[in-house]
């Protein structure tokens, strides 16, 4: 089957690649962003304040208004993992991922940091088949299914608050010895009558057929052989995230960090090829300055589509304001 064209690939999807998608897909670009999750590391975050517009926000909430308005543009979405990227001899792009093979007119690298794979067997076979590594994505696929979610610290305990409203049974195995007990979402879920914890214990491996149908736990504990097998229909990773830049390293500039230099407009080193957000070079990793150089980044990368199309670039984003003035007068 051939690979699905595109104008433009946006490569994760946090604050920076969002922000790239709506400024693309407001442009009526064709426009596909490939992630593991919605929100990357924001997710983190349960109260930003420093946001403008929004007094208080938790990172879930901004990023899922962030996907729904690109979304509303037109963007399409593919959550799957980006294994490698390349450049044909016509200049376009080919971006393969773990299912599929897309090809774009240019690409916008905006990953961020992608969420840590839990390395047990299993995982990969059922990647996509009841493993995720997106709450806010696939939840509502199991919606009155009993699921686990597997990790440690803020970031599982969040993943599991948002799950145990739509899970008939929920476990979250909780990697770590010790839980806070004084923590407010620790609290909500154990009141909760579909919540079970397993506090120290681990996943050994996930099994089924056609898709996920058990998970293999085991207590860390010394002292203990402890070993249950959940009877569950999806599995949720919440291990938390490390940057991979090695598969664009043939492709653009990286820093001794490996973090993808760029110029004020996003351009890289490799024509056609874009970056913003926490993956380059930039040292202030904030969501607002990511969003700000995603949008650089996308009308850079839509004046280079426009220009290889033959057609006429823009020089700002402006165009549905003056329309809205003019309507008025």
């Amino acid at each position: 089957m051939a690979a699905e064209k595109f104008d433009c690939i946006v490569v994760g999807a946090a604050s920076a690649g969002l922000t790239a998608a709506l400024y693309l897909a407001r442009q009526s670009a064709s426009t596909l962003v490939i992630s593991k999750d919605i929100g990357g590391q924001a997710l983190l975050t349960d109260d930003i304040q420093n946001y403008p517009g929004y007094g208080q926000i938790s990172g879930f909430e901004l990023m899922n208004k962030f996907q729904q308005q690109a979304a509303s543009y037109g963007a399409k979405f593919v959550y799957d993992e980006v294994v490698s990227v390349g450049k044909l001899d016509d200049g376009t792009f080919t971006v393969k991922t773990r299912d599929q093979e897309y090809t774009s007119l240019a690409l916008i690298l905006a990953f961020g940091k992608t969420p840590r794979n839990l390395d047990v067997p299993g995982e990969e076979e059922f990647r996509g088949r009841g493993v995720s590594y997106c709450a806010v994505c696939d939840g509502p696929l199991f919606k009155t299914m009993p699921i686990a979610v597997v990790g440690i610290g803020e970031h599982v305990l969040q993943a599991a608050v948002y799950l145990s409203g739509l899970a008939s049974k929920l476990y979250v195995v909780y990697k770590g010895s010790r839980i806070n007990e004084d923590d407010e979402m620790y609290i909500q879920l154990r009141q909760k009558p579909n919540v079970e914890f397993l506090v120290n214990y681990s996943v050994e491996k996930i099994g089924g057929e056609m898709g996920v149908k058990s998970v293999f736990v085991k207590n860390n504990s010394k002292d203990s052989d402890d070993r249950r097998e959940l009877q569950v229909e999806g599995l949720f990773i919440e291990m938390g995230y490390v940057a991979r830049t090695d598969f664009v390293s043939e492709l653009v500039e990286l820093t001794k960090n490996r973090e993808i230099v760029t110029d004020k407009l996003g351009n890289t080193s490799q024509e056609g090829v874009f970056a913003a957000g926490d993956v380059t070079d930039i040292p202030y990793k904030q969501a607002v300055i990511s969003a700000g150089q995603g949008s650089a980044a996308a009308l850079s990368a839509y004046n280079y589509v426009q220009k290889k199309l033959g057609k006429t670039a823009v020089k700002s984003d402006w165009k549905s304001v003056k329309v809205e003035q003019k309507q008025v007068s």
